[in-house]
């Protein structure tokens, strides 16, 4: 990694136990972290603080929102990541942190689910824009949330709220936009 990258593939964890501590992250195809900007108002809307809670990083990439999640006290955040390049550095950030409660898988997203038996309360769901994966991840994802869960997408623009579930909150950053999703209640009630 050359001195400029080096600088740019670095991002801050921006509140919690780890705060102004950096990660790394390689060059990646599609690996854009989420801007500080759009995490402080992620957090804003879970809350500064999410002790007790599970969370899972379904494309966790750079690792910002996973990392974010367990400074702030999470109880466990599942880093779920493809690339082989991109699982390492997760672990050397995770090591380096000593962070404890986060656990980096490698493999894929989608597949992930399904061998799953655990539920999450908070999901952070950004897949690569261009593979269009929200909606369905979206559409198989309830079973392994806990009842009152929040689910986290950045998007291109395209993505409407599926059936059964409700946009808590939303914004947009340059050509990204995110949200906040929960199940409607009906929907929440049938997975308990």
């Amino acid at each position: 990694m050359n001195q400029a990258n080096a600088t740019r593939n670095r991002v801050r964890i921006i509140g919690g136990h780890w705060r102004r501590r950096l990660i790394n992250f390689p060059e990646a195809d599609g690996l854009r972290p989420t801007p500080d900007a759009v995490r402080e108002k992620l957090f804003n809307w879970l809350g500064q603080e999410l002790h007790g809670l599970d969370c899972l990083d379904l494309f966790a990439g750079s690792g910002a929102l996973g990392f974010e999640a367990a400074s702030r006290g999470a109880r466990r955040v599942v880093m779920v990541e493809k690339n082989r390049m991109v699982v390492d550095a997760l672990q050397r950030s995770a090591a380096t942190l000593a962070a404890n409660n986060v656990i980096v898988m490698r493999g894929d997203g989608v597949k992930f689910l399904t061998g799953q038996a655990d539920g999450f309360d908070v999901v952070f769901l950004d897949p690569p824009y261009a593979a269009g994966m929200q909606a369905q991840i979206l559409s198989v994802l309830p079973p392994y949330l806990n009842a009152g869960a929040s689910v986290y997408v950045e998007h291109d623009g395209s993505l409407a709220a599926p059936a059964g579930w409700t946009v808590w909150r939303e914004g947009r950053a340059g050509k990204a936009h995110f949200c906040l999703l929960k199940r409607n209640q009906e929907q929440d009630d049938d997975h308990v």
